[in-house]
């Protein structure tokens, strides 16, 4: 199988490195070259543009946003103009509902393949193989490509054919995760001002009401308030607020609280935070309190 992968930030990296381990045909592209250059090192193809997609089987993209997927997937001798009719394209970016829907009309339009598998877990976990996989497209299609999932990912989640639904999944759970860091911000900014240790305060929540792995993170991070660098940047954190804002709103769902999020990473893009882990919009409760500056 020949097997590409485009955007080799820091997920994609690691998703990439895992592929390299498949025993597949590995192509790899980056809009910054250097980039390609471990993984020619490691045995990979670098593609040195999109056309040299060509031949390949199944091409996956973890890219930024809407706009960069819309301009290598779907603009001007965009991947969609390159890959053959039968090919496959495995989007893992964390897009808009809208666009995943209009990318597998325009894939099915040109003869190919769409699936949608957004991921959950950080960089570490990508490097690991530990991600977990949120899929949605074909299910005999999914089935083919399971090895390749397999690889990447710990555990695979099937939630529908229609692609765009593993995105609204998706950004459902990035809306969830922001709750708990703006909540467990709040909370250790009240106890570290009524003079708790926001360290043993921690220990107790994570070993008894909340004893699971993403309180441990987050508050770890928010204990030891490291937000640099950042595994996961405050402008994305932001941009997953708003695409589930716009999800909701096409539903008529209401989701107060998670306007409530997107104000607070807007307060936090205001005052400098674009360099930081999201995780930071936590720590907003601190300096609310007068904790911090």
């Amino acid at each position: 199988m020949q097997v590409g992968f485009i955007g080799l930030g820091q997920m994609g990296s690691g998703m990439a490195a895992r592929l390299l381990t498949s025993g597949e045909n590995i192509k790899v592209f980056n809009r910054t070259p250097e980039k390609m250059q471990a993984f020619a090192d490691q045995g990979a193809q670098a593609a040195s543009n999109l056309q040299d997609f060509a031949d390949a089987d199944v091409v996956f993209t973890m890219l930024a946003d809407d706009p960069a997927v819309t301009s290598l997937v779907l603009e001007e001798n965009g991947l969609i103009t390159q890959l053959r009719p039968g090919a496959v394209h495995v989007s893992c970016s964390t897009i808009s509902v809208a666009l995943s829907a209009q990318l597998a009309a325009a894939h099915a339009k040109a003869g190919q393949e769409y699936l949608a598998a957004p991921v959950f877990g950080r960089p570490d976990a990508a490097a690991a193989g530990k991600l977990f996989l949120v899929l949605a497209g074909k299910p005999e299609l999914i089935a083919s490509l399971q090895t390749l999932f397999d690889v990447i990912g710990q555990r695979s989640f099937v939630v529908a054919e229609a692609p765009e639904k593993a995105n609204l999944v998706k950004l459902s759970g990035n809306f969830l995760i922001a709750s708990v860091i703006e909540s467990l911000g709040e909370a250790m900014a009240l106890v570290e001002k009524g003079g708790v240790d926001r360290h043993a305060y921690l220990d107790l929540l994570t070993s008894s009401l909340f004893n699971v792995p993403l309180y441990k993170n987050y508050g770890a991070l928010l204990a030891d308030r490291k937000f640099t660098p950042p595994g996961f940047a405050a402008p994305l954190g932001q941009k997953d607020m708003r695409l589930v804002l716009a999800a909701a709103e096409n539903l008529d769902v209401p989701l107060p609280l998670a306007s409530l999020l997107r104000d607070r990473f807007i307060r936090l893009a205001a005052e400098g935070g674009a360099t930081r882990d999201w995780s930071a919009v936590g720590a907003l409760a601190a300096q609310d309190a007068g904790l911090l500056p």
